[in-house]
């Protein structure tokens, strides 16, 4: 397991281009990436639809899934803010910080970074509390939920996998 970074990496956040539909698409391409995300790659216009999505949170909402860039520019993946999409399971209602990023960017400080940059926007938005949905079995986005100061509370159920998922929750 590789050590902690001993700084923080910068990180530069930027709401998704049409042309990150793509690079998002190439940066996930990895089943390691996957693998708590459907466990295969999924088709380009998944990540269109995405990001168009993300453009309307962001419109509306003034958050969304950001892109992140490290400080040559290059795409990462994306971390962020959105409404809780289910209505059925979960903390509905909730707004739902997330982060995924490509497998070349693990270990080297970048998820917690971009995920702390959120915190800091969504915060600035007046959002008074924030939760993150975390695979069971996902050690790696546990550790950066525990990093933030998150703390675990609920655990659901997926009807659509089946897989369990951890609710971390931070007041903000």
């Amino acid at each position: 397991m590789p050590h902690a970074p001993e700084s923080t990496p910068s990180v530069h956040l930027r709401v998704p281009t049409d042309e990150d539909a793509l690079a998002w698409y190439r940066v996930f391409d990895h089943p390691e990436v996957m693998e708590f995300h459907g466990g295969r790659s999924a088709e380009y216009s998944v990540y269109e639809e995405l990001t168009a999505r993300q453009r309307r949170h962001d419109a509306e909402l003034g958050h969304c899934l950001w892109t992140v860039l490290d400080d040559a520019g290059e795409v990462l993946g994306f971390t962020g803010a959105q409404p809780w999409p289910h209505t059925s399971f979960g903390p509905v209602g909730e707004i739902e910080i997330g982060w995924r990023l490509g497998r070349a960017a693990w270990g080297r400080g970048y998820a917690t970074a971009a995920a702390r940059a959120t915190l800091d926007r969504t915060r600035a938005l007046g959002v008074r509390e924030v939760v993150a949905m975390i695979n069971v079995r996902n050690a790696r986005s546990v550790a950066v939920a525990e990093r933030l100061g998150m703390r675990q509370a609920e655990t659901y159920t997926s009807p659509v996998s089946g897989q369990e998922a951890y609710c971390f929750r931070l007041e903000l």
